[in-house]
């Protein structure tokens, strides 16, 4: 059977072979994970429909597909599956490749030409015709068009109903016709040289989740006008009083880490500023207020960033909020969170606390108008009272969207959250 990249769901057109579970010749039973395919919000493993053997891969890992295109065909015995070497039999004559393989064989010169054989040229494409009417093609393949100058109007589609892919935009060629015959030494040739290599180097694909984090990230540095603005926190009060919940917090087999706190005091702020808890819709120009509080939290895993969301942290106690935390952060780890838990967040906050550092500039989860680094707590001395003590201080460091958020909004915002954070017993009143 001919198996068809599902439709995920989210409204999503496409997806990207991030990873292929089984080889061709594998034998499989039903629910066998086949594949692993990346959207725009989540990695997802696809299950085999069926028992049987896998007879043939039709998309690359790194390949971009449109929903509903065959992506793998399983032999279940039932007919309609072709096997990968008879597929390979059927592809039809030897090219160029081939009778020079037969020449340094020994294969007999033609033409008359001592110790070299003429071979045919492949066929000059034909001249490409320019369709009429609306185009099928993903977001991304028309991207991907536009970067190479190609109309996408004259390139043959091979998806379902005439639909242009990723992989017919790579292949499409609109080259001069070949000369009629080229003469090929009978020796074996010479591979060419990679442009640009060197011997000490390695190149790896950007896809998957690295390629979806490099097109957000543009996306976010293109659409939005980026500023910076960073203060600091005395988290003294914050460091005693998690010291205090953190052995009653693991009883209830929830790890206590300073996030929560945090984030109750953003969502203070922000029902304060809720400038901040805003998108711009660039295309009505409106500004959205969003009347709920779903705060994202950028977790490091070993593909890369991902950002799980706390859905309403406004109703959450910091104990629930920690307990939650810590599952997303296991799933994003896992790779087990779906779609949903990892979109719809409406401000995020991003820590390299436990790596290091003292302060960093993030990048806007665009459409979010703000976002909030979380540093390392140092211990430093600061004049209190007039005296020099030593307190736990951190630096907070958001960047935000200067066409929505004017730089006094944004240290408003931010002296409030800090006002909560150096007086943390009135977090409690919170939610």
């Amino acid at each position: 059977m001919e198996f068809k990249l599902p439709d995920i769901g989210e409204g999503l057109a496409e997806g990207e072979i991030v990873k292929w579970l089984v080889s061709e010749g594998d034998v499989v039973e039903e629910g066998t994970p086949l594949v692993e395919v990346m959207t725009d919000k989540a990695t997802v493993q696809i299950p085999s429909p069926c028992a049987g053997t896998i007879a043939k891969l039709h998309a690359g890992e790194g390949d971009t597909v449109p929903i509903e295109t065959v992506i793998v065909t399983i032999d279940d015995g039932k007919g309609g599956a072709v096997s990968a070497p008879a597929a390979a039999a059927a592809s039809g004559a030897a090219g160029p490749a081939a009778a020079v393989a037969a020449a340094a064989s020994g294969g007999a010169p033609s033409n008359g030409v001592h110790g070299a054989t003429a071979v045919a040229a492949p066929p000059a494409p034909a001249a490409p015709v320019r369709r009429e009417g609306k185009v099928l093609a993903a977001p991304a393949t028309r991207k991907l068009a536009r970067e190479r100058g190609i109309d996408l109007a004259i390139v043959p589609g091979s998806g379902p109903r005439g639909r242009v892919t990723r992989a017919d935009v790579q292949g499409f060629q609109t080259t001069a016709p070949a000369p009629a015959a080229a003469t090929v030494a009978a020796a074996a040739p010479i591979a060419p040289l990679p442009v640009g290599a060197e011997a000490d180097e390695e190149r790896v694909p950007l896809r998957g989740l690295r390629k979806r984090i490099s097109d957000a990230m543009m996306r976010s540095k293109q659409s939005a006008a980026h500023f910076s603005y960073v203060d600091e926190c005395d988290m003294t009060e914050v460091y005693a009083l998690r010291k205090q919940w953190k052995d009653m917090a693991a009883e209830s087999g929830v790890k206590l880490t300073f996030l929560p706190f945090i984030m109750k005091a953003i969502v203070a702020g922000l029902k304060e500023f809720p400038i901040l808890n805003s998108a711009l819709d660039g295309t009505t120009s409106e500004i959205v207020y969003r009347k709920r509080f779903h705060i994202g939290v950028a977790a490091d895993t070993d593909d890369g960033l991902v950002v799980p969301v706390v859905r309403d942290a406004d109703r959450r106690s910091i104990l629930d909020i920690a307990g939650e935390v810590m599952r997303l952060a296991e799933g994003a780890r896992n790779k087990t969170l779906t779609s949903a838990e990892l979109s719809g967040s409406t401000f995020t906050i991003t820590s390299a606390g436990g790596i290091g550092g003292l302060f960093a500039t993030p990048i806007l989860n665009y459409p979010e108008v703000a976002i909030l680094g979380v540093n390392k707590i140092h211990d430093r001395p600061v004049v209190r009272d007039g005296e020099i003590v030593v307190r736990k201080m951190l630096y907070l460091s958001m960047s935000l969207d200067h066409r929505v958020v004017d730089g006094a909004v944004a240290a408003r915002f931010l002296n409030r959250v800090i006002e909560l954070l150096q007086s943390p017993s009135r977090l409690l009143l919170e939610g």
